[in-house]
């Protein structure tokens, strides 16, 4: 008797070290993940001139705000209804996470997803920085949290239609990273460009952000916050069933090792791939090019972190970083403002994530997991599109898309929040030269480029 006691008693203080240490292994890498948002914050606000940089870490800090309380409150609910419904079983009681049970262990991993969520909500602001409404876009973000992104997770993590076909996607490469790149397009073409970006003839102007440090910091800063993006999907470092029977095995984290080594290697891989690009074709290399080939890598794999060989993982960072450019460059073509470069280092990458799944999985080449994948990659892309038209294309129509010409044009600072970020710079450029185009018909330094 006394030694089944002992052995129950061993076996609960397994089950207590394994629940702990897998807890404490989800609060590290959601607290990396919201870290994120400082490298959002700083890479976006750097891409922007200096007269609306408070409205562009306004709009960060306020992501999260109303972000998160919407994915708590009504998303979570939504993205297990989304699965329910899909997946053809009974819708049970989705809003037992509001029991307020602190000692509820589902709650480490909601916060986890719901730093997830957040993630494709700050990519939005990025595209349609310097002219969307502060109103507009926070009523838009309320939207990703409780109904665009759970929808999304619901349809595949969730276990929803695509996740019961075995569409593959390890830590949101289309999930989070499409889903927000193509909010992201769809909105900035609501919106329109920002004044004095096209020409009459269709041409683009350059225009220079106000710091080219804070976006490469921004870019560092995310970097390191992927980390726990990348290897946080790997939840569970012990098998919580053996636990159950007294003894400690690996589980989500025999793989983590695979998962950090190619996180590194693929974001190295994507900042030379953009490199390239310039220094091919003008014998220069473009450093926000090159922070946003970084980006695009490890954007691009997010999908296959947990299966690809080192040398596959070089190959498809390469492509990420030359594709960043040229995408990006085609969307100017076509005349959209994409302002931080979001669809093409998260949208297009995203999808180069998911495409690459069945070429780099560890079991043989599946034309049917292709076709899985590109399922998939349409539904998510067309939730996402149809959605976010919707939304801004209602916003548009009460005037809450965009800040009028002279509210542009004093600076959205000013306009939006009354305050100058660099009071001590006032209304003058900083430095003896400017860009090219900042000198108007008159001879005066035009508001547009400070």
């Amino acid at each position: 008797m006394s030694e089944l006691l002992l052995q129950s008693i061993e076996t609960t203080d397994v089950e207590a070290l394994v629940t702990g240490v897998n807890l404490i292994w989800v609060f590290v890498a959601t607290v990396l993940v919201f870290f994120m948002h400082a490298g959002f914050g700083m890479l976006e606000s750097g891409q922007v001139r200096s007269k609306n940089v408070a409205n562009q870490l306004t709009k960060n800090v306020l992501t999260w705000g109303v972000g998160i309380i919407s994915y708590f409150v009504i998303g979570v609910a939504v993205s297990g209804i989304i699965a329910a419904i899909t997946s053809g079983s009974a819708i049970g009681n989705v809003f037992t996470h509001l029991s307020d049970d602190f000692s509820a262990t589902s709650w480490p991993g909601i916060l986890f997803a719901g730093a997830f969520s957040m993630v494709a909500a700050s990519i939005v602001s990025g595209a349609v920085a310097e002219r969307a409404q502060l109103k507009g876009y926070i009523t838009y973000t309320v939207f990703v949290g409780a109904l665009i992104y759970p929808v999304a997770t619901g349809l595949t993590w969730g276990g929803g239609f695509l996740g019961s076909l075995g569409y593959s996607d390890f830590a949101g490469a289309t999930v989070v990273h499409m889903v927000g790149g193509v909010c992201g397009l769809v909105a900035a073409y609501i919106i329109g460009p920002r004044r004095g970006k096209f020409d009459d003839d269709g041409s683009s102007n350059v225009i220079p952000g106000h710091s080219l440090p804070y976006a490469v910091l921004g870019t560092l800063i995310l970097a390191f916050g992927w980390y726990g993006f990348n290897i946080g999907t790997a939840i569970n470092v012990f098998d919580p069933a053996a636990a159950s029977e007294g003894s400690i095995e690996l589980a989500d984290y025999a793989y983590a090792g695979r998962v950090a080594i190619n996180t590194a290697l693929i974001m190295g891989a994507g900042s030379v791939g953009a490199a390239a690009v310039g220094l091919f074709r003008s014998g220069k290399v473009d450093t926000l090019m090159t922070a946003n080939g970084l980006l695009a890598g490890l954007v691009s794999v997010c999908s296959i972190a947990n299966m690809a060989s080192w040398w596959e993982t070089l190959i498809i960072g390469l492509i990420a970083g030359v594709q960043v450019v040229l995408v990006f460059e085609l969307l100017e073509r076509v005349g959209i403002d994409d302002v931080c470069a979001v669809f093409p280092v998260h949208g297009s990458a995203g999808v180069l994530s998911a495409l690459a799944v069945p070429f780099v999985s560890p079991a043989a080449f599946s034309l049917s997991q292709l076709g899985i994948q590109a399922l998939g990659i349409i539904v998510l892309a067309a939730w996402a599109g149809v959605i976010t038209a919707l939304i801004y294309g209602g916003l548009d129509a009460i005037g809450w898309a965009r800040v009028s010409e002279d509210e542009e044009l004093e600076g959205l600072d000013a306009a939006e929040h009354n305050v100058e970020t660099y009071p001590e710079f006032g209304e003058e450029l900083v430095g003896s030269s400017t860009p090219e185009g900042a000198i108007s018909d008159g001879g005066e330094v035009s508001d547009d480029w400070y």
